[in-house]
């Protein structure tokens, strides 16, 4: 029988850090409360808001930007990058009975999704993403606790509470990731290539990749870390109009698009748009 799943596992007050519990009292929204009576209900929609004080100063994605990515990746355009991801994380944490994942950054939380699919049913997560509108996404994973949180600030996770972390496409707080890792974990960040998506920059209004992202990230994942591996994962596209309207909404772009102009470029373009997605995996090891 499979064993009680605990969601709370090595949370954070983000007021007080003492530790936070999960309560499920009858007829009331599920509760995160510490010993000093600092309580963040859930919402309907079965995320908690940890955000407290000032909250953040970054934008949230929106419900439009979230919907299109949603239809984006759910219709499996990403895959590739999903299935190389829950390979690499299943061989971390191979042995380890009841891993604890973080998803830094979880967006939908559809790669998170993908990655438990291939872990043991014991396996808890914590999904993390500054947008709302994501987290409620997320909230549907089964064994998965969605947590509104700006990844700039310190976690609201204990000191090496967590087995493995992915960061895709998201802010890599190198020292607070160190601080949550257990020694010996892994940490599997998601960088695009610069050749991701460049043939459709000027129809998309895409923004710009940097070339050095590779280096970048060795740099702010800091001494704590060693590289232990990088791997490239490519997948040609070929969308319709609609589709590569919810792939240029669902990214940082998606702030600055008009969204009737973007409907106006991709419905004018003659056949399918065809792309390449190209992505980096690099795997940190903790120290």
């Amino acid at each position: 029988m499979q064993q009680p799943i605990n969601l709370d596992q090595g949370l954070i007050c983000p007021v007080c850090r003492l530790e936070l519990h999960l309560h499920t009292p009858e007829g009331r929204p599920p509760r995160l409360s510490c010993s000093n009576m600092h309580a963040f209900d859930a919402a309907k929609q079965g995320y908690f808001n940890l955000l407290t004080g000032k909250g953040t100063s970054f934008r949230e994605d929106g419900p439009e930007m979230v919907a299109a990515r949603a239809a984006f990746l759910d219709a499996g355009h990403y895959a590739p990058l999903a299935s190389a991801l829950a390979e690499s994380l299943a061989a971390s944490v191979h042995g380890t009975s009841s891993p604890h994942i973080l998803d830094a950054g979880a967006g939908t939380g559809y790669y998170l999704g993908q990655v438990l699919n291939g872990l043991p049913e014991s396996t808890t997560a914590i999904a993390m993403d500054i947008s709302k509108f994501a987290m409620r996404r997320a909230a549907k994973i089964p064994a998965t606790l969605a947590l509104v949180w700006d990844l700039w600030r310190e976690l609201p996770l204990g000191d090496a509470s967590i087995d493995a972390l992915i960061n895709v496409f998201s802010p890599h707080n190198g020292a607070e990731f160190a601080r949550v890792l257990k020694p010996g974990g892994s940490a599997l960040v998601v960088t695009p290539l610069p050749e991701h998506l460049s043939a459709g920059a000027e129809l998309l209004g895409l923004l710009g990749i940097a070339g050095d992202k590779a280096a970048g990230v060795i740099a702010s994942m800091g001494d704590s870390f060693t590289l232990e591996g990088t791997q490239q994962v490519i997948a040609p596209l070929s969308l319709s109009a609609a589709q590569a309207f919810d792939l240029a909404m669902m990214g940082p772009a998606g702030h600055h698009l008009d969204p009737t102009i973007l409907h106006e470029r991709v419905d004018a373009y003659p056949g399918p748009i065809e792309l390449t997605a190209a992505f980096r995996i690099q795997e940190f090891k903790r120290r």
